[in-house]
């Protein structure tokens, strides 16, 4: 055979070989989507970059239901929390251009917010480390839906009123949204433009980012936007999002255009090198420790391959971006169903395209990408000294339950999971990507838990079982006002239970946990802790819940108008 015609057979070959590869890939990644791809389901939008360009781009299912519009790359989602990166980003040009500092007071731009004794810096705000309580909440405590229409001036408001900090800065990591409200507020000061109109001109424009925007306006129509579902008993459901604020979230993109975002980092567009390390290194707390978060986004491993990501989740909309650097590769996930778990799917995608670039890891204290061994098995006995409630902060508890020889782990307000065991000590959170550990005090009773989730790791203590049949629900009851969000709660006994009735709320159980305590049946009702007068009276109410910790509610004795009650 002549050698130009076995040149010809090899390249053949191997043309062959790429593109059965590669269909192989496409169909293993279509495989993973399939629940979506259907007309009648919501949808999802995917792309995969590697190496400066989208290596694949494809929608399953549909954008709006009721017209049967199937969703494509070019569909605009609204990508929820993945916006707070772009915040960050905004800060950091304008601190470039030597119009700000991170390091500066918030307070210099926006003296609305209060003066709580210490000092809050920008970066304390981009980094979840400021103390504040966060937006969503207080407007849920407030009696807000969270579909209501909600504007800057509406949050801006509410933070103007607030009294206490959950901590000081610097000193904790909690997850806050109005820090990402409030430095959109800054970006639009300091700059004299809305920020939607400053991230169009400095980020989207430069970018080619042709189909993203801030949506500051709720009547805003935006064209070949998907719209968000949920699905019940009777099938699925509109699940409405009015949001008029940015910052925080609200960020309309396609995954087209998210690439372009996801590139830049790598190959460099807008901003600069020191830029892209400050926005991805690991901020510090006062202590001198470091929990994962980043300038809007977080840092951490995925099956030994470092990542820097964020996801998002407001109303049915789910979002996920996740970038592995050392690889110069990402992927992204939209969709807009409720039910979505874009993160667990966004690092399948990643397992089917990184697959011969994982590292093993040893296990440890700060591991979270575990998988399960069936092989592990943990005698019925044993899981039985795990069974109770674990109080991570005020008003968020895990509760810890047994049932034929599984263990299983519901938090406040949130579904119960199956702990998968990976050892007889520690458990992977099924279908989230966490790690529970259980841990003995020196007498051999487990009193503690550490949850390893998004980098972090929190510790969780053990509550004293409590007698609830000793309590006195009719002591608890009447009217309780907090100045700071300008609303009323009304305590009342009914039956065997305590309520919690509020004009614009479904009536909220309270249960008994401890001396003067209770625990609310609602994501942003946490927990509710009494205090009492120098006569032992009942004269208020601390409210927790995960983000707001002891908001204060003073008893009042009627609904008078809140100018005749003090603080």
């Amino acid at each position: 055979m002549k050698p130009v015609i076995i040149r010809f057979c090899v390249s053949l070959l191997f043309s062959f070989l790429f593109y059965a590869c590669k269909v192989t890939t496409n169909v293993k990644v279509d495989e993973l989507f399939a629940a979506w791809n259907s007309n009648k389901t919501p949808g999802a939008a995917i792309a995969v970059v590697k190496d400066g360009s989208i290596i694949y781009k494809k929608g399953y299912g549909s954008a709006n239901l009721e017209y049967n519009i199937p969703v494509t790359p070019s569909t605009i989602f609204h990508i929820a929390s993945v916006s707070k990166q772009f915040t960050a980003f905004s800060i950091l040009l304008l601190e470039k251009e030597g119009k700000l500092s991170l390091e500066d007071d918030v307070r210099k731009y926006i003296p609305e917010v209060p003066d709580f004794g210490k000092v809050i810096t920008l970066k304390h705000l981009a980094s979840h480390t400021s103390g504040l309580r966060d937006q969503w909440n207080l407007l849920a405590l407030a009696g807000w839906r969270l579909d209501d229409v909600i504007t800057k001036e509406h949050i801006l408001k509410l933070v103007s009123r607030q009294k206490e900090l959950n901590f000081d800065p610097g000193n904790e990591f909690l997850y806050c949204n109005t820090g990402f409200t409030l430095l959109a507020e800054v970006v639009s000061r300091v700059s004299g433009q809305p920020f939607s109109a400053f991230t169009d001109q400095n980020i989207f424009k430069p970018l080619k980012m042709s189909n993203t925007l801030f949506y500051d306006d709720h009547e805003k129509i935006v064209k070949n936007r998907a719209y968000s579902y949920y699905s019940d008993n009777n099938g699925y459901k509109k699940r409405v999002l009015s949001y008029a604020n940015v910052g925080a979230t609200s960020l309309f993109t396609t995954v087209e255009d998210l690439s372009l975002w996801a590139m830049n980092f790598s190959s460099l567009k807008v901003g600069d090198a020191k830029m892209i390390d400050k926005m991805n290194a690991m901020a510090v707390l006062n202590n001198g420790e470091t929990f994962g978060g980043a300038l809007g986004q977080f840092v951490g491993k995925y099956k030994g391959l470092n990542e820097i990501q964020h996801g998002g989740a407001d109303a049915g909309y789910r979002s996920y971006l996740g970038r592995f650097p050392d690889q110069n590769f990402a992927v992204i996930v939209f969709s807009n169903d409720a039910s979505f778990r874009a993160g667990i799917l966004a690092h399948k995608l990643a397992d089917i395209y990184l697959e011969t670039e994982f590292v093993s890891e040893s296990t440890d204290d700060t591991k979270t990408g575990e998988t399960s061994d069936e092989n592990v098995s943990v005698d019925p006995e044993t899981l039985n000294t795990y069974v109770g409630a674990y109080e991570l902060q005020p008003g968020f508890t895990i509760n810890i339950t047994a049932n034929n020889g599984e263990l299983f782990g519901q938090a406040t307000n949130q579904q119960k999971v199956l702990l998968k065991p990976l050892s007889t000590t520690r458990f992977s959170v099924e279908g989230i990507e966490a790690v529970i550990a259980f841990f003995p005090d020196s007498s051999g009773k487990v009193t503690s838990l550490k949850l390893h989730q998004n980098g972090q790791i929190m510790d969780a203590t053990r509550a004293i079982p409590f007698d609830k049949s000793a309590v006195n629900l009719a002591e608890f009851t009447g009217q309780f006002y907090s100045p700071e969000l300008s609303t009323t709660y009304s305590f009342t006994h009914v039956g065997d239970k305590l309520m919690a009735q509020h004009d614009r709320l479904s009536n909220i159980q309270l249960n008994p946990v401890k001396k003067d305590m209770f625990s609310g049946s609602v994501w942003f009702f946490g927990q509710a802790e009494f205090t009492r007068d120098s006569d032992g009276l009942i004269n208020g109410c601390k409210v927790s819940s995960g983000r707001v910790r002891n908001l204060w509610f003073r008893k009042v004795d009627s609904l008078n108008t809140p100018s005749r009650i003090t603080d």
